[in-house]
């Protein structure tokens, strides 16, 4: 990586935001794993971004198609906006269910 991306991801590394359920319950939340994930993906790590939380890609893309939508106003975009969102909460609760099932909360 070029030098200031380099110091720019350093930098996103050093300050992830802290979860507060983690903090104050010491387990994970179904979200917690996105914001290391989404680094692990903006530097091509793909495999290792899904590992650290499958739905980034999806969250992703559903954001992408809602901001897309509000621009272009889209002429089936609630309905694939709405698509989109069950998938990604399906993921989302899957990814959560398997952590609980294989005790990798904490």
């Amino acid at each position: 990586m070029p030098g200031n991306v380099q110091t720019v991801m350093g930098w996103l590394e050093q300050h992830l935001l802290t979860c507060p359920s983690k903090k104050m319950f010491l387990l994970d939340c179904p979200g917690c794993g996105l914001q290391r994930s989404l680094l692990a993906l903006l530097k091509g790590e793909i495999v290792l971004s899904w590992k650290l939380y499958p739905p980034t890609v999806f969250v992703l893309l559903t954001l992408a198609t809602l901001v897309v939508h509000l621009v272009f106003n889209l002429r089936h975009g609630t309905v694939l906006l709405k698509f989109l969102f069950t998938i990604t909460l399906l993921i989302m609760a899957v990814s959560y269910i398997y952590k609980i099932i294989n005790h990798q909360l904490i």
